[in-house]
């Protein structure tokens, strides 16, 4: 991958993080495809439209905008090799033809200039080493008048599984989790943060709304409890506990995780995101 300059980012999503994300694409689509249509909706695609999914993943979104518009095309973008070839093969399974992916780093990555009606990310765009450069990179790649429209996190203490792993503090080093505007994954959980940002990087008609959502992380507590110390935030605060320790954070997480059960047993938990939409000016 040439003109990569979020070399962290690409070293984790090409590693265990990325292999574990495109193992378990079902199950984290289970947890954030409540988001995919008011994004879909947000961004107004239809009929000959090409569109651009930032942080693609393993291609949900990709493949839904390519069927919202027939006569277009999408192209998902990651930096994430594990992710993309998973994209790839469920597009061919799914028999979708007017879409591609490409590997590459969104920040710096060689858009053709006034190429896409929108540009669109479901949870890709909090990781920038810096934002205001890389919206800017992707404005160009914007036709005059094209929309933006991307899904990020609000506030950590409106997310229940920031809950759960909260309630580990006392098993693990969990420390402070969730601060906003710092880089990760709570980078743009400031509304003002985002409208410095967008504005910065030339974006007009910026708009701010709470979406919430419940995802379902597990067939039950224990199924749910091991999937999440299985992401990399959980992997990471394993690895620095003792054995004993390891097996009183499953059991403290599984027991948080059941006050969440479903009639059916299933663990749902709710996501509360920004859904932010922004325009390319008609006169650039």
């Amino acid at each position: 991958m040439p003109d990569i300059v979020n070399t962290e980012q690409a070293q984790a999503w090409n590693g265990p993080e990325g292999a574990h994300w495109a193992r378990h694409q079902d199950r984290w689509n289970a947890v954030n495809e409540g988001f995919d249509e008011p994004l879909l909706d947000a961004a107004r695609i239809t009929g000959d439209h090409r569109t651009l999914d930032l942080g693609c993943g393993a291609g949900q979104t990709t493949r839904l905008a390519a069927l919202r518009a027939p006569r277009g095309h999408a192209l998902g973008l990651d930096l994430s090799g594990p992710m993309l070839a998973e994209a790839r093969a469920r597009a061919e399974r799914e028999n979708i033809a007017n879409v591609a992916f490409t590997q590459g780093d969104a920040q710096t990555h060689p858009f053709e200039a006034d190429v896409f009606d929108a540009v669109i990310s479901r949870y890709g765009v909090m990781f920038f080493a810096d934002p205001v450069a890389a919206f800017a990179n992707v404005g160009r790649a914007l036709r005059p008048g094209g929309r933006l429209a991307f899904v990020c996190p609000a506030d950590a203490t409106l997310n229940e599984w920031v809950a759960a792993v909260a309630s580990l503090r006392d098993a693990l080093p969990v420390g402070d989790f969730g601060r906003p505007r710092l880089p990760g994954m709570f980078s743009l959980s400031v509304p003002d943060r985002i409208r410095d940002v967008l504005t910065a990087a030339g974006f007009t008609a910026i708009a701010i709304n709470q979406a919430q959502v419940y995802g379902t992380w597990g067939h039950d507590a224990e199924d749910a409890a091991e999937f999440l110390l299985g992401t990399g935030p959980g992997r990471h605060l394993l690895e620095q506990a003792a054995p004993t320790a390891r097996a009183r954070a499953r059991q403290v997480l599984t027991n948080h995780l059941r006050d969440h059960e479903a009639a059916d047993g299933t663990v749902r938990l709710r996501s509360t995101s920004w859904l932010v939409t922004a325009d390319r000016p008609a006169d650039r």
